[in-house]
């Protein structure tokens, strides 16, 4: 099947994600902080500290997108509950990043978000739950066969 090695590449591509955000982040900051320079009156330094802690805060979030994709990697279950939300905010995340890199960074940059942002969604539909056997619908299943249900005939009145 095709569920597993989708969740496993997700899960790579997640946590490659959560280290490489924050060592730009961190980076980015670290440049701030060697221009000494201010942008509109703001401190250098708060500006500094701010590009670290978001750099760690959305690596911690990419980190925790990724454990939750190597989880279902590993138990073959589908995602539930907090794990599946965290997963669709993923998608979300990606989809407006993507929207933002192909006015700012370019196409290339908009392709890889657009890819990943495929990838959580196949993780999520692949692992969907499925579709009820007919049956094990009341009644022995017999509704379930194409013919539609009718109702008894109207009673009539002399």
């Amino acid at each position: 099947m095709i569920r597993r090695p989708v969740a496993w590449v997700v899960a790579v591509v997640l946590f490659a994600e959560a280290f490489g955000v924050a060592v730009l982040n961190w980076f980015l900051g670290v440049v701030v902080d060697r221009q000494d320079m201010s942008l509109a009156g703001l401190d250098p330094h708060m500006m500094s500290v701010s590009s670290k802690i978001g750099g760690i805060a959305f690596g911690l979030y990419f980190a925790l997108c990724g454990l939750v994709a190597l989880l279902v990697a590993l138990r073959d279950r589908p995602p539930a509950g907090f794990g599946r939300v965290l997963l669709i905010s993923a998608a979300v995340v990606h989809g407006v990043l993507g929207a933002f890199t192909w006015g700012l960074v370019g196409w290339p940059a908009f392709l890889f978000m657009v890819l990943v942002l495929a990838a959580i969604v196949l993780l999520l539909m692949t692992y969907d739950r499925p579709a009820e056997p007919a049956d094990a619908a009341p009644g022995g299943g017999k509704s379930g066969e194409g013919s539609p249900v009718t109702s008894p005939p109207a009673p009539t009145t002399p």
